[in-house]
């Protein structure tokens, strides 16, 4: 499903945040990646969401190259790729309905197709009760529920998280984790970029470790470090 040949990522004048990388990952897999501030993880992320390009190299994205993407073909990859920050990034002037809707608006989604789904994922994430609420009413992580509803409204082939758990409380944060679970479950292929080691360690899941833009290890069923 994702394949990255060679990628390297220079900044100006910055340091190199990631060197040689290759990588695939498998359609249904659950990853994570792993590693120090410094590491690498968010430009990965930002990578693979086509929110930057590498200085070299190439990325796939289910067969179609994203780095030779012109423009206006950007949207496609937008539509198959949810993704959940440490922030939320919740609209704070619309209903956890609208925010949820505004992901499907977007994409010009039929009314009677956001009548139909918005609920559908408000039930998954176990918030169908708070339709009508604004994020500055919600908890931190019923704000996170709020934005896994969003990320994965239009069905995406994949769901990429940066630190989803990073402000929220260990309680909290497991139950994140249990919900991308079982959203893993239904087929979506589910990639995390997070410091949590109790969480990693706990889930056993594929680990790919990055260190000053190396990856280190790619370890199945993996720990948070060995």
């Amino acid at each position: 499903m994702i394949e990255m040949y060679g990628v390297s990522k220079a900044y100006n004048k910055g340091p190199v945040a990631l060197k040689d990388i290759n990588l695939k990952i498998e359609k249904g897999e659950f990853v994570f990646i792993v590693g120090p501030s410094g590491a690498g993880k968010s430009t990965m992320i930002k990578l693979l969401f086509r929110e930057e390009l590498p200085t070299k190299g190439q990325i796939f994205f289910c067969g179609k190259n994203i780095t030779r993407m012109k423009p206006r073909e950007i949207p496609y990859i937008r539509r198959r790729i949810g993704m959940v920050f440490q922030d939320f990034r919740l609209i704070p002037q619309k209903t956890v309905y609208e925010n949820i809707a505004f992901a499907l608006q977007v994409v010009e989604a039929p009314q009677r197709e956001i009548n139909r789904k918005v609920p559908q994922v408000l039930e998954m994430v176990g918030l169908p009760h708070k339709a009508k609420a604004m994020p500055g009413e919600l908890s931190g992580g019923e704000q996170q529920r709020v934005a896994l509803a969003r990320a994965i409204v239009n069905n995406p082939d994949a769901l990429v998280a940066d630190e989803p758990t990073g402000n929220l409380d260990p309680d909290t944060s497991w139950e994140i984790m249990k919900l991308l679970s079982d959203i893993n479950k239904r087929g979506t292929t589910i990639i995390v970029a997070t410091h949590a080691r109790e969480l990693v360690d706990s889930m056993k899941k594929r680990v790919i470790q990055l260190d000053k833009g190396y990856i280190v290890r790619d370890e199945a069923r993996g720990a948070y470090r060995k």
